[in-house]
């Protein structure tokens, strides 16, 4: 996996929670993009703010994407679209992100599984685990060697370890952790990108703000380590 951190500002989390100076301070090669007021994002993204997203990212994408609230999930399949060889997409979420499209065909934080099997050719296949778990270890040995892209909504988890502004499931920071262990043993990462933030504007307490903080300044230290 390509070193250094990205980190996408839709609502301001990063920067409430404490996460954002924190990087800035122990991480390497940190950037930072903005994408606060940028109409047409919250939940659903239109084709003008996709564009102007796509336009926004750097043509050398870090390994490692933070990105914002569950709202936005649909940058997995943006940043995805930048991938140049073939591979595969583990998602932890409690939701699999694979529905019709409510809107026109609009892309969003719903839908992007589905877009991302039909507009990314170089995706091979999607393992979803979810709130039924996943027998990923027979999958990932498979596989073993290949390129994955990993995708986590902490939503997955249960509230004692992330406080998002979706429906959670059960997971615990130790399964999760595991997960990420042995994918990146038996694969070729291609990037991780990790959402479930709540911002103060939807009512995060200080007490989510410090869950958020602990949990992503852990991922963080496994991921860079290995």
């Amino acid at each position: 996996m390509k070193e250094g951190t990205l980190i996408c500002d839709f609502s301001g989390a990063y920067e409430a929670q404490g996460f954002l100076p924190w990087v800035e301070e122990n991480g390497l090669g940190v950037e930072v993009l903005s994408f606060k007021g940028l109409e047409g994002t919250s939940c659903y993204c239109d084709p003008e703010a996709a564009l102007a997203i796509g336009k926004m990212l750097p043509a050398a994408l870090p390994g490692l994407r933070w990105i914002d609230s569950g709202d936005y999930h649909y940058m997995t399949h943006l940043l995805a679209l930048r991938e140049t060889e073939p591979f595969h997409l583990l998602l932890l979420d409690n939701h699999p992100d694979n529905q019709e499209p409510a809107f026109g065909g609009v892309l969003s934080c719903g839908s992007w599984v589905k877009a991302m099997r039909e507009e990314n050719p170089l995706l091979k296949d999607v393992l979803w685990i979810g709130p039924e778990g996943g027998d990923y270890g027979p999958w990932l040995e498979e596989r073993r060697g290949e390129r994955l892209y990993i995708s986590i909504d902490k939503d997955v988890m249960a509230l004692q370890w992330a406080r998002t502004d979706w429906s959670q499931g059960e997971f615990g920071l130790t399964q999760v952790k595991e997960i990420l262990k042995l994918a990146m043993t038996k694969m070729d990462i291609a990037a991780i990108d990790i959402c479930g933030e709540t911002p103060p504007s939807k009512g995060a307490t200080p007490e989510d703000l410090r869950i958020n903080f602990e949990t992503n300044t852990k991922l963080y230290n496994l991921i860079c380590q290995n």
